[in-house]
């Protein structure tokens, strides 16, 4: 019998990947997150995390840094995605928070300098639960998932100031 291999795919209902991210999701709107959805997950998946980062800080002509926006992890694999807005009372159960580069947890839209900047909204399956790492910055969650990545998704959205 033959077995349908599905590849991780992330998705979002406000932008296409490589397409503009609307202003309401940004510093010049309401700051909001957009919605995501994934589909896919690999067999043995037990936790999602999500990171979202602009490697294009902070300007994509001489970029510097990578600006990390959100960090979640633990997400639970029955989650179909998130909603938009979503606060972290209304995450899924179980899903907890790290910082971002402004210091603190949730969700900060694009809000580039200069510049059309780039923003990865990286999905990853992992094959445990994570123990609680405290508030990590991107780096430390990324470290802790080395070992137990099953499989990846990004979706790519772009933003420039008016």
């Amino acid at each position: 019998m033959l077995e349908t291999l599905m590849a991780l795919v992330l998705t979002s209902p406000a932008f296409v990947h490589n397409g503009a991210i609307p202003k309401i999701y940004t510093c010049q709107g309401k700051d909001i997150s957009p919605a995501l959805s994934w589909s896919g997950l690999p067999a043995g998946t037990k936790s999602l995390a999500l990171i979202v980062d602009d490697p294009d800080a902070p300007d994509p002509a001489a970029p510097k840094m990578t600006w990390v926006h959100w960090v979640l992890y633990n997400i639970p694999p029955g989650a179909p995605g998130l909603a938009e807005a979503v606060t972290p009372a209304a995450l899924p159960p179980g899903t907890l928070e790290g910082h971002n580069n402004w210091q603190r947890t949730g969700y900060g839209g694009p809000c580039p300098p200069i510049g059309r900047h780039r923003y990865f909204h990286k999905l990853y399956a992992l094959d445990v639960v994570l123990p609680d790492l405290g508030l990590p910055t991107s780096a430390a969650l990324v470290q802790a998932m080395q070992g137990h990545i099953l499989g990846q998704a990004e979706l790519i959205g772009t933003y420039q100031k008016d």
